[in-house]
């Protein structure tokens, strides 16, 4: 698999003090990007692994980044390293394949986050809605975050990898930060 070769680009914004939009085409039919929402074996590598989302169901999200980078051995950062292996119980709250998933955040902590789908061809216009935060941490930590696994996403559906996703999240930190200041 080739490395990736995007840059840090920060499609994101904060469309309500507890809410924020980020927006993505990515190299895929619409039906493949479902399953990698939906799939916890795919979904695993660009964001959590857990347990299948299936309509009007729970499933586990569970926190291993390290299926994120294609080097081994890449070490969590201090500040996440005590959430590897946290596991969050989330419910499905709208279910429609293949346009439509929201779901809670966190046990549902940190709101719900809607991904809407649409067919641009043989690509998918994906629209992630991450709303109802109430973490200190706020819109800027949850932006970067999105903003890198989704990034991890885009480069896995377009058959790249990531080498270091903590070094790619640390510069969408960055970028996010000043997004989000503009």
């Amino acid at each position: 698999m080739a490395e990736a070769h995007a840059e840090i680009w920060v499609p994101v914004q904060r469309i309500a003090a507890d809410t924020i939009r980020l927006e993505r085409t990515l190299d895929a039919p619409i039906d493949t990007v479902w399953r990698y929402l939906t799939e916890a074996d795919l979904r695993r590598d660009w964001f959590m692994g857990g347990t299948d989302a299936t309509a009007g169901g729970e499933f586990d999200l569970k926190v291993d980044h390290d299926n994120l980078s294609d080097d081994k051995n890449v070490p969590y950062p201090e500040s996440y390293a005590e959430f590897k292996g946290t596991v969050w119980s989330e419910r499905v709250i709208r279910f429609e394949p293949p346009r439509l998933l929201e779901t809670t955040f966190q046990g549902g902590k940190n709101g719900t986050v809607t991904y809407e789908l649409s067919a641009q061809g043989e690509k998918t216009r994906l629209v992630l809605t991450h709303s109802g935060i109430v973490s200190g941490t706020g819109a800027q930590d949850f932006g970067s975050g999105w903003n890198s696994h989704l990034t991890v996403l885009e480069e896995r559906l377009a058959g790249r990898g990531v080498k270091d996703f903590w070094a790619l999240h640390a510069k969408s930190r960055d970028a996010v930060a000043k997004a989000l200041e503009e």
